[in-house]
């Protein structure tokens, strides 16, 4: 089994086009990898489509993307999310943007994302707005991420970036 899958490779050509975001936009939010988000709507739909990628939490509550699909399915979620958006914010060129270097800023930088989601977190868990309700689970997921296997997804996806290919068992991984 390989360590990294690259999502971009369930994408057809005709699900690109719905990923239009500009990097100059890009969200400081977004966990690094191929999937990302700039300016986007704020009509809390992305979780809608995939809850277990999307979050709201950006400048004027924009979504954004906490965690990589792994699957076909999971890129199938990513993609209705992104086909959802009038803005067309979201992009699947990550690849080409984030650099080692980025990506181990990102890292260094995490306690910002860590701050930010926890005070969210705090103010929408006892909201009137179911909504509100269920975005602040997700931040809790994604608190859960940054305190877990984020930083070893990072790695492999370092690795990724670096070599172009998915490390091998027991093959060391960069450090961040």
């Amino acid at each position: 089994m390989s360590l990294y899958w690259d999502p971009t490779g369930a994408l057809t050509p005709g699900q690109r086009e719905d990923f239009r975001g500009r990097w100059e936009d890009l969200l400081w939010l977004n966990v690094p990898g191929p999937f990302w988000t700039g300016e986007t709507d704020n009509g809390w739909t992305g979780r809608m489509y995939a809850p277990g990628h999307v979050l709201y939490g950006g400048e004027h509550f924009t979504e954004f993307v906490f965690r990589q699909p792994r699957t076909t399915a999971e890129v199938a979620a990513v993609v209705a999310a992104a086909g959802d958006d009038p803005f067309g914010g979201y992009g699947c060129d990550g690849d080409d943007r984030w650099t080692p270097e980025t990506v181990r800023a990102w890292w260094q930088d995490r306690d910002r994302a860590v701050e930010h989601v926890e005070g969210l977190r705090r103010q929408w868990t006892d909201g009137e707005r179911a909504d509100e309700r269920e975005a602040a689970d997700g931040l809790a997921d994604f608190a859960s991420y940054l305190d877990g296997s984020l930083r070893e997804d990072l790695r492999i996806y370092l690795f990724w970036l670096i070599e172009r290919r998915s490390p091998r068992p027991g093959e060391p991984l960069p450090a961040l």
